[in-house]
């Protein structure tokens, strides 16, 4: 029988929740990184026993940690030295390298808002990591301020995909609420010269060339909150998702709005159904049926908790329009978390799994593919990402 790994980063540290396949009885490791905030941690689907980590401190800087044995022991590759706050960390910790404009051959250094200020393009912390889905050498991270940087030596030394930023939209990207983030990588696995990504607050983008160049894939997407609604860029996407038999179909859960587009990003359309709301944050799409997507409506912008004090998990076996609620073993009265962007994770066991994690600590299991629900853990700090890893 397979077991199951799910790595959960957290405002405090990470921790590595252990079971077998029937996913009842778990295993919660002591706190990693404690007093650190990892804002992702994820593993090789390469390699069962590799396992990167975002380690950041706005005391410390920014770190990328590594494991080669499944979580027990950790190395920070490319060196000691960590950045001062706000200072850019090449030939510091993992040596990031910033690359320059394919256009201009100037390094881009600042961004517009919206009300036409200029500011400086400043590397902050490493949001997400996708590693590979063949080499465990190689990993992407996303960062903020949003770019897209790539390792091909375990982390020890980083360079930038510079065409992202250097396509002529770069400098009008503005930052969502929490940051201008580059939050999503997906790999596409029939195509390895193929990636999708998406910023807040930009919008969504697809490279077909392996990242020299970017095509904004962002039509059909509208956004009221900003001077062109339907803009080239300037959405302010939350999250996407993908089935890796169907890389052409890709989720969206945008700052309103649920989407999904069956032409690689070309065109979007909106999929929001019948959900009570259509504002969240994650997204994620069921092991073995690409038309069964699942969201967490949170009540509002403003209101960044569930309707009514309700935690509930909305599942459409359809791809959208048609959604049912996922109540069972969630608390319905006086629940006011939150579930975070990279915050649900699927397993490939055969009985499809599915987690969650909240900002009140909790992380929680359902491993019947949403219909009942029973917590892992209920008391770590709040939680900024869930991945999961199937193991033999």
């Amino acid at each position: 029988m397979s077991n199951v790994r799910v790595l959960v980063g957290t405002h405090k540290g990470a921790f590595i929740l252990s079971s077998d396949g029937k996913r009842k009885n778990w295993t919660v490791s002591e706190a990693l990184f404690p007093g650190w905030e990892i804002y992702h941690m994820k593993g090789s689907p390469a390699d069962p026993n590799r396992i990167y980590a975002s380690q950041t401190s706005g005391w410390f800087g920014q770190i990328i940690q590594r494991s080669s044995d499944g979580g027990k022991t950790w190395e920070t590759p490319g060196g000691e030295k960590m950045p001062a706050p706000g200072e850019f960390p090449s030939g510091a910790s993992n040596k990031f390298v910033y690359d320059v404009s394919p256009e201009t051959g100037k390094p881009l250094t600042t961004h517009q808002w919206y009300d036409g200020t200029q500011h400086p393009w400043e590397f902050k912390r490493v949001w997400h990591l996708e590693p590979s889905l063949t080499d465990p050498d190689a990993v992407y991270a996303g960062i903020e301020d949003a770019a897209l940087f790539k390792s091909t030596d375990g982390a020890h030394s980083w360079h930038e995909l510079s065409g992202l930023r250097g396509h002529g939209t770069g400098p009008k990207w503005s930052p969502g609420a929490g940051g201008m983030g580059l939050h999503s990588i997906l790999l596409d696995a029939k195509n390895p010269q193929r990636m999708y990504i998406a910023i807040s607050a930009a919008g969504a983008f697809r490279t077909d060339d392996g990242g020299k160049t970017w095509k904004p894939i962002n039509k059909g997407l509208k956004s009221n909150y900003i001077p062109n609604p339907e803009a080239e860029v300037g959405h302010c996407v939350h999250h996407i998702a993908l089935h890796k038999s169907r890389p052409d179909t890709v989720f969206m859960q945008k700052h309103w709005d649920v989407m999904r587009t069956d032409n690689a990003g070309d065109q979007w359309r909106e999929v929001s159904g019948k959900l009570p709301t259509d504002f969240g944050f994650v997204i994620d799409v069921h092991a073995h049926e690409p038309e069964t997507i699942y969201v967490v409506p949170i009540k509002s912008d403003g209101h960044h908790f569930p309707i009514d004090g309700k935690l509930q998990v909305y599942r459409s076996r359809s791809g959208g329009n048609e959604w049912e609620p996922l109540t069972k073993g969630l608390p319905q009265r006086d629940c006011y978390v939150n579930v975070l962007r990279d915050a649900m994770a699927i397993d490939s066991l055969d009985s499809c799994g599915v987690y969650f994690g909240t900002t009140g600590g909790q992380v929680y299991c359902s491993a019947d593919a949403g219909d009942t629900w029973a917590p892992i853990v209920e008391n770590l700090p709040a939680v900024f990402s869930v991945e999961v890893q199937t193991l033999p």
